[in-house]
């Protein structure tokens, strides 16, 4: 009994340790996106590694070790109460009244959702819709819907995964949530670096965009009143896309932990840093910042910024080691000095990719807002 109350504790302080040490590697990474998005479950574990080193095995060492996991595990729940408090004073400020919705988040954290998971609601999904297919590379589209048919506002949901990897099925959770809240998610695809580097994603999009278009009453999609929505790289895509001058006149961009300025990502990556951020825009745009300074601009939000965007809302992670929050800051203030509609949102305790854990603290805060931003602008 003895060994399994150990092997118990020393799973849960090592779990617990993540929600503040930085993934050194790639490998790692999980660890420290998912242990504070799993805090309630650490901070049960804890407490009964901690009574149970208290009662049965009256060992110092190891309650003085539970004292500590127990303290790490608290840490989102202490900073929460702020958190909170900041988020609502910037959505106010940008959009006056928040609006909301009987079918909305009652709250920014359901602890009941956090243990069971966020309930689903049954929608409408059509699946790999070919799209076009350039240097034959097949492009596809996911459609998700409410189950009344109509049409409705719409999400042009842009994936991430460092402009190499990924595909529309991509954050399905959050597509299905969206969709039973009214919206047609249309989620998109692109063509992957190295492969193929930039400018080529803008074009796919572009692309996409067009069948959206021509296709909209197909898909139920209203598109005098959609936005444009991406994670990571997709929410890097996303706004170059909403930024350009020729582009579908986007009612709202939706950015969760995007790059922003690329010769500064270049230049000051975070430390550690997991995933090699040189190597990954090096790929991305076949050089250096010295070899592509153009390029590098050209593929950069934040040089891109002018009056009369879309009202934007970032949210990004305090503990990001992928694309550090101060960017994300960076790009909210230079909207804000042109006059553009801007929310702001960092979430301290939080990795990159964070709502990669659907009914973890961040994203259970982050769709609260979510939710309630879309709506101002497209309901």
């Amino acid at each position: 009994m003895s060994v399994l109350i150990l092997l118990f504790s020393a799973v849960s302080f090592f779990l617990s340790l993540w929600i503040v040490i930085p993934a050194p590697i790639f490998s790692l990474l999980p660890l420290s996106v998912g242990a504070p998005e799993i805090s309630h479950w650490l901070v049960l574990t804890n407490t009964i590694a901690l009574l149970l080193a208290v009662f049965r095995l009256k060992s110092l060492p190891i309650i003085f070790g539970m004292v500590v996991a127990l303290s790490l595990s608290l840490l989102p729940a202490v900073q929460f109460p702020s958190t909170i408090d900041r988020a609502n004073a910037a959505m106010r400020s940008s959009l006056g009244e928040i609006p909301t919705f009987p079918s909305f988040r009652p709250s920014p954290f359901v602890l009941l959702d956090a243990f069971r998971g966020i309930p689903k609601s049954e929608i409408r999904r059509t699946l790999n819709i070919p799209v076009a297919q350039p240097d034959n590379v097949p492009l596809t589209m996911n459609v998700y819907r409410p189950m009344r048919s109509g049409k409705n506002p719409a999400i042009v949901m842009i994936y991430g995964g460092a402009w190499r990897t990924g595909t529309p099925n991509a954050n399905e959770e959050f597509s299905q949530y969206m969709a039973a809240q009214g919206y047609t998610v249309l989620a998109i695809d692109y063509r992957h670096a190295p492969q193929y580097q930039f400018p080529t994603q803008l074009e796919d999009i572009r692309t996409a965009l067009e069948f959206i278009q021509q296709n909209a009453d197909q898909y139920e999609a209203d598109i005098d009143r959609m936005a444009i929505m991406g994670r990571s790289a997709g929410g890097h895509l996303a706004m170059l896309t909403a930024f350009g001058i020729d582009t579908i006149p986007f009612r709202a961009i939706v950015n969760y932990y995007s790059p922003v300025e690329l010769t500064e990502g270049y230049n000051n990556p975070p430390f550690p840093d997991p995933i090699n951020s040189r190597e990954v825009l090096e790929a991305f745009l076949g050089g250096t910042p010295v070899e592509k300074s153009d390029l590098y601009r050209q593929a950069s939000p934040y040089q891109q910024v002018r009056s009369n965007l879309p009202p934007i809302l970032l949210i990004y992670g305090g503990k990001d080691h992928i694309v550090q929050s101060k960017f994300g800051r960076s790009l909210y203030e230079k909207l804000n000095q042109n006059g553009n509609t801007a929310v702001f949102i960092e979430i301290p305790w939080a990795e990159h990719a964070f709502d990669a854990v659907f009914n973890g603290v961040s994203n259970q805060l982050s769709l609260y807002y979510t939710e309630r931003f879309l709506a101002s602008m497209l309901k």
